[in-house]
């Protein structure tokens, strides 16, 4: 047993060794801080493959926050189980004061933090977490009715005039670390030990831990003054990339949002918006749980939308026949990444042009997404569907010919991800159904035979949509 001015970091999604709140925050109170990570089989019992990248990302980031951490004196603690059960185990057999972590907003996290504060008090050990992974988090950033915001201008706009430099400053780590313990344990499960193989993740242009999210963010701070003008088209590499560090929390959200808020130029307050929608999203999570099965509006749960299985593989296989829904498919299946723009053009294209549940849709990119975020991937689901809080109108729908001849109308991006197409010229490329046969014969695309006629076609499907949505508003009224 260790003396009673010990605590226990837990680390969650905040694989990072600088700016972490619970880490600081314990460092400042007790004079002995263990870290602990687990490998949560409640979490990895779940996953449906086997090579998933993300379990490789995490392993990749614990062994690398573990060194940083020995660095500094201390280390990690690996433990694989159900975390529940784990950390107040840990925390009891350390003789530890108290336990603390960062804050999750997801429903599953709650109730998992909960069920370990009851377990950790049984003992008389103290419970605490803190806010780390947003700005604002909560009823923070409320209504002047005190209620939660279901549109994001006004949220955007309440969130900015809340905001002062103090929001936006680091926790102190390194000026702190001589009061890290190191761990007599130093085992880091193999991939295999947790039930998992190695995946294709060293041949994506991805780097994982602290190390590849600063990386990815100089190389994004150098694009940042274009962001507004290059982030729509999927050919140009005018995205952040960093999602997936914003997921597991190898970088800082305060660096990155105090860089933006006072970087001069539009592409920097363009992308400071998109944090903010990030935040929007997490808020709307953690007041309305009901998201996750259900959509906000609760009306729209009774559209019957069809249960075509064949078109919804065809949809997650790349083989629609548009062109550019088939290339952003084909992007997700081989990097585990979607350009943002073709997630709104995918995502439409499921619900409005196959009319197939938009929780079908959501659940595949929470499969395959290296930056899957609960939150985030839930309300940008339902705002293509036009169910979910400030949405896409229902009768906006995408055409995905014109999103494809607007976005990438050279058709470089539908060449790298469907060469089959690459021998067509760049009128054809984006809706090659139009060309005769003796034309499809001349340049080697055959259609049925090397890509797909169109599954649908796409004024019948919008018609369709349209129908099936002023019925039930009909029946609401």
């Amino acid at each position: 047993m260790t003396e009673e001015v010990s605590a226990l970091v837990w680390f969650r999604r905040d694989l990072r060794a600088f700016d972490h709140a619970a880490l600081s925050r314990a460092l400042q109170a007790y004079t002995r801080v263990y870290c602990v990570f687990v490998f949560d089989t409640e979490i990895l019992d779940a996953l449906e493959d086997r090579d998933d990248r993300r379990v490789e990302f995490i392993w990749l980031s614990v062994k690398e926050l573990d060194a940083t951490l020995r660095q500094m004196g201390g280390g990690l603690i690996v433990r694989h189980g159900l975390a529940s059960a784990e950390v107040p185990r840990l925390a009891r057999d350390l003789g530890v004061s108290a336990v603390y972590a960062n804050r999750d907003y997801e429903p599953q996290a709650i109730r998992r933090d909960a069920t370990v504060a009851e377990d950790l008090a049984q003992s008389g050990i103290a419970m605490h977490l803190h806010k780390d992974q947003v700005i604002f988090e909560r009823d923070e950033v409320m209504s002047g009715s005190n209620r939660p915001y279901s549109v994001y201008t006004p949220y955007k706009n309440a969130w900015l005039k809340r905001l002062t430099d103090d929001d936006l400053q680091l926790h102190p780590i390194a000026e702190l670390a001589g009061h890290l313990a190191a761990p007599k344990e130093a085992k880091l499960p193999s991939l295999h030990e947790l039930g998992f193989i190695g995946s294709d993740l060293a041949s994506l242009d991805l780097k994982p831990g602290m190390s590849g999210a600063r990386e990815a963010w100089e190389q994004f701070a150098t694009r940042l003054m274009d962001y507004e003008s290059t982030r729509d088209f999927p050919a140009l590499d005018g995205t952040s990339h960093l999602g997936v560090h914003l997921r597991f929390g190898t970088l800082s959200i305060r660096a990155l949002a105090r860089h933006v808020y006072y970087a001069a130029g539009k592409g920097a307050q363009v992308w400071l918006a998109e944090l903010i929608w990030r935040e929007f999203f997490q808020m709307i999570l953690y007041h309305h749980p009901r998201v996750t099965q259900n959509a906000f509006r609760t009306e729209f749960d009774a559209i019957v939308w069809d249960e075509r299985e064949d078109y919804f593989q065809a949809w997650c296989e790349g083989r629609t026949g548009y062109p550019i829904v088939d290339a952003a498919m084909r992007q997700l299946n081989q990097t585990g990444f979607m350009h943002n723009r073709l997630r709104m053009i995918a995502a439409s294209f499921l619900v409005k042009d196959l009319h197939i549940h938009w929780l079908k849709g959501e659940r595949y990119f929470a499969r395959k997404l290296l930056d899957y975020d609960l939150a985030a991937n839930n309300g940008n689901w339902q705002w293509a569907a036009s169910t979910g809080c400030d949405a896409q109108p229902y009768f906006r729908i995408f055409n995905p010919l014109a999103q494809s001849q607007r976005f990438d109308p050279e058709g470089v991006f539908i060449k790298r991800y469907v060469p089959e197409l690459a021998g067509l010229e760049t009128r054809d490329i984006h809706a090659p159904w139009n060309l005769l046969p003796i034309e499809q014969q001349a340049c080697g695309v055959l259609l049925g035979r090397d890509y797909p006629a169109p599954i649908v076609d796409h004024e019948a499907a919008r018609a369709k949509t349209l129908a099936l949505f002023k019925a039930v508003r009909a029946d609401a009224v």
